[in-house]
């Protein structure tokens, strides 16, 4: 069996927000040409007009991606800057509303507008996408069916989405929320090989109801554009460092199946069900709450769940050179949801009203997007 490099490529989704008021934003058409000048489609708008999107080129490490992710994010700040905008990496803005909020003159968003009705104007969510280089197709498919499974795990890491429209919704991830009302979203379907995953997208492309791979939107997927499998279960981070720990995270799970499958084995199967049971709880609670382990039938704490699955990928960490980024893991002691909350609790607790607190933790997302540049 021939091994994948394993390479990776990061995607993160940005709200960019007035300095002043805190309030989303539109990205002007000047800014925007900036970007291009300097990162040319590193850089480009997302479906609304507050929105900015940004990719790393094929990196073969995780310290590779570090510095395309750390100059993708500088970029962003310094042109933003200059137009009286800060960009924020939350996958919902604490308390601007959705219905303010106008999408991007593109033909791609015009078509998707069109499409999708009044779902699409609620599509004020960011995320980020992981992609992890998998030449062969039907390894491709053999490793999604299998890395289904930890999609939970890391979605309770990555959440960063507690308030919507000024409301602390008891959520940890809502972003999920506002996403799951899209079509051919959720868990990815199992299936036995290329032809028959390609044969199920064919039929749709055939009766002209989308017009590629590239408009079905589960957690994960075989890439419509490149020789990957890509993650899109996450909330953006932040901090640029939990970005690159999810990262090597999903790329370490990928190389431990591989190495299952080398010695003819695999990751037990268990149907979608099941798994849709732990993406609820991390969507819910985040950490806080703890997930199934399935082998046993007990809900188990995160923080043995996380040791366990650091041990599990140890060997592949080492490979691939992420062991710090891993073991950052370990010890987690919140997520953003977490820290959002904390800051507008401390606010009121201060004395501030709601509208102040919820400025306030926008303030303190604007300060993490930039604590690791």
């Amino acid at each position: 069996m021939t091994q994948p490099d394993f390479t990776i490529g990061v995607e993160e989704e940005y709200l960019l927000v007035d300095q002043d008021t805190l309030a989303l934003a539109v990205a002007p058409e000047a800014l925007m040409a900036a970007y291009k000048a300097e990162m040319e489609d590193q850089v480009s708008p997302e479906f609304l007009q507050c929105q900015i999107e940004v990719g790393t080129r094929v990196c073969k490490d995780v310290a590779q991606a570090r510095d395309e992710l750390r100059k993708l994010r500088a970029c962003v700040s310094r042109h933003a800057a200059q137009h009286g905008l800060a960009p924020i990496a939350a996958s919902c803005h604490p308390f601007s509303d959705w219905k303010d909020q106008h999408h991007t003159d593109k033909e791609r968003y015009n078509d998707l507008r069109r499409d999708l009705g009044g779902v699409a104007r609620r599509m004020l969510i960011c995320g980020m996408h992981v992609h992890v280089g998998i030449p062969a197709e039907d390894m491709r498919i053999d490793l999604v069916n299998q890395l289904s499974y930890f999609l939970p795990h890391l979605l309770a890491m990555s959440a960063s989405s507690p308030f919507w429209q000024g409301d602390d919704t008891g959520l940890a991830s809502y972003r999920l929320t506002i996403f799951d009302n899209l079509p051919r979203t959720g868990l990815p379907p199992k299936f036995s090989s290329w032809g028959e995953y390609k044969r199920t997208v064919d039929a749709l492309v055939h009766m002209k109801l989308i017009e590629d791979s590239s408009k079905i939107w589960w957690d994960l997927r075989p890439s419509a554009r490149f020789p990957t499998i890509e993650s899109r279960i996450c909330d953006v981070q932040p901090r640029l460092e939990m970005t690159l720990s999810l990262a090597a995270m999903t790329q370490c799970l990928t190389r431990m199946l591989w190495r299952l499958m080398r010695k003819n084995q695999r990751w037990r199967h268990y149907d979608n069900f099941l798994l849709e049971e732990n993406r609820w709880r991390a969507q819910r609670y985040g950490i806080t709450g703890g997930l199934i382990d399935f082998g046993r039938l007990e809900l188990v704490g995160f923080s043995a769940l996380m040791n366990e699955l650091i041990e599990l990928v140890a060997e592949d960490a080492d490979v691939l050179g992420c062991t710090a980024e891993i073991e950052t893991l370990r010890t987690l002691p919140d997520t953003s949801a977490d820290r959002q909350r904390l800051v507008h609790a401390n606010a009121i607790e201060a004395g501030e009203d709601g509208a102040s607190a919820m400025r306030a933790v926008v303030r303190s997302l604007i300060d993490e997007f930039h604590a690791d540049l």
